[in-house]
């Protein structure tokens, strides 16, 4: 695609697309929202390595050292959607939890 084949012939034309550039950020971009996992004492370590394989695309070691940070630091973001996806990913992983009776928690916050 071809489109402009004389912009390295003319610099002038550099300058028109920097500008466009410069410019695309202002289209209002929909808010993207962390998906947070809490820490609690009762769910087993296994279940929120495979809640993190399962709902969020996580290799064993990605899913194993996230849920070490929840383990350790009490929270972790497990990913950052667009509202309808990060709503939908909450509900599927606390209704996860509760079918195996775990007191997981998960949120969402706005990035």
């Amino acid at each position: 695609m071809h489109r402009h084949p004389h912009i390295q012939s003319r610099p002038s034309d550099d300058d028109d697309t920097s500008v466009v550039v410069a410019t695309r950020p202002k289209t209002k971009r929909p808010p993207l929202y962390k998906v947070l996992l809490l820490n609690d004492d009762y769910t087993p370590m296994e279940f929120v390595v495979a809640v993190l394989e399962r709902f969020f695309g996580m290799t064993h070691s990605q899913a194993f050292d996230i849920m070490l940070t929840v383990h350790k630091k009490g929270v972790a973001v497990v990913g950052v959607f667009s509202h309808e996806i990060a709503e939908t990913k909450v509900a599927q992983v606390m209704d996860f939890a509760r079918r195996h009776q775990h007191p997981l928690q998960c949120t969402m916050e706005r990035e």
